[in-house]
């Protein structure tokens, strides 16, 4: 039996993309929906690379970056 779960469909990604540009965070839908909250932040960059929302700042999306304009936590 494999170790890894298929491909989730893009639809699906699409959907949960929307959501966290409509406000919801990765967090939130990862609580509500399978994949994993980092997976959910690394869809919403990737698609904002694709549609050039977003130029080379990987941090952006993070799960422990500070939002934009805000100082990082200190660990």
């Amino acid at each position: 039996m494999p170790r890894t779960r298929k491909p989730y469909p893009p639809e699906f990604r699409e959907q949960l993309v929307a959501l966290v540009r409509a406000g919801r965070t990765p967090e939130e839908l990862s609580h509500e929906f399978e994949p994993a909250a980092q997976s959910i932040a690394n869809w919403v960059a990737q698609a904002d690379r694709d549609t050039g929302r977003r130029t080379d700042d990987r941090r952006a999306y993070r799960i422990d970056a500070a939002p934009p304009g805000e100082p990082a936590a200190e660990a």
